[in-house]
């Protein structure tokens, strides 16, 4: 049966991944002098607090090829090997994958989701669930394609401290923003985060992310909704029940985001993909 690798950065529960045997490679997070892999060595919890304390913007870098390559080689007896990232646009974690694709000396298949947190993750739980159906990897991959074309993925900050940690926005900036009480809507362009909207104030914020989410995709029947936050569960529960209330999706997913997108997400943020 095809076999599934992934990244960490797509922050499925920890069930999935053990329901579906996926293996997961780990992204390296740094935290002043500190260094851990991402999901192994730390939780989202624990990276919280180490980043609330830390004066400067923790990094974030791809696995090494070598992780891949020995992955590859361990699955390849057991059948074919899909891999899939993070969108490259983001993260050098494919061009890793394809470099330990070359290392391995296996004809690992190599995808690109063009996404992050659950957008990455919905497609590798389609992948998984195609390859139990005894699809090929090319198969998946050509199903995945276009699954991804369809997917849509909305990012609500409701600070921009990391935004100007991480050198994105002046502390002037960011200082008339608080001021201003703005909030940041974002999307997922080609795999691209780009700025969708500048919302001022907190008053019918959500409702307005449900109008903005229904001017996707106002029928979510037969979807799948990945949602990722940071310490924001209140504001999910709310986003949740107005989409099960409005668009009648199939199903949920809702977990922490990893460190990975936490890093650029902030406190209160919160992913939403479809």
């Amino acid at each position: 049966m095809l076999q599934v690798v992934t990244d960490s950065s797509c922050d499925l529960p920890r069930e999935l991944i053990r329901s579906n045997n996926i293996r997961v490679i780990p992204l390296n997070i740094y935290v002043g002098e500190e260094t851990f892999r991402e999901g192994v060595d730390i939780t989202p919890e624990e990276f919280y607090e180490k980043m609330a304390q830390s004066r400067s913007l923790p990094k974030t870098s791809q696995p090494v090829p070598n992780a891949f390559a020995e992955v590859f080689r361990e699955l390849s007896s057991f059948g074919e090997v899909l891999c899939l990232t993070i969108s490259s646009k983001l993260s050098g974690t494919y061009q890793s994958a394809c470099l330990g694709k070359k290392l391995s000396g296996v004809d690992a298949f190599i995808f690109d989701t063009l996404a992050g947190s659950l957008g990455h993750g919905l497609q590798v739980l389609k992948a998984c669930k195609l390859a139990r159906a005894g699809c090929t990897a090319g198969e998946v991959i050509a199903e995945l394609s276009r699954y991804r074309e369809r997917m849509k993925i909305i990012i609500l900050l409701k600070t921009l401290e990391n935004i100007v940690k991480g050198g994105r926005l002046n502390r002037f900036q960011g200082s008339l923003a608080h001021i201003l009480n703005l909030r940041l809507l974002l999307h997922n362009q080609n795999g691209e985060v780009v700025l969708l909207e500048k919302l001022r104030g907190s008053k019918k914020l959500l409702q307005h992310v449900i109008e903005v989410i229904k001017g996707f995709c106002p029928d979510m029947t037969g979807l799948d909704v990945g949602i990722t936050h940071f310490r924001n569960q209140s504001d999910v529960e709310s986003i949740k029940a107005a989409l099960e209330e409005q668009c009648n999706p199939r199903g949920f997913i809702v977990n922490s985001m990893g460190a990975t997108m936490a890093t650029y997400a902030g406190e209160g943020g919160i992913i939403i993909a479809f």
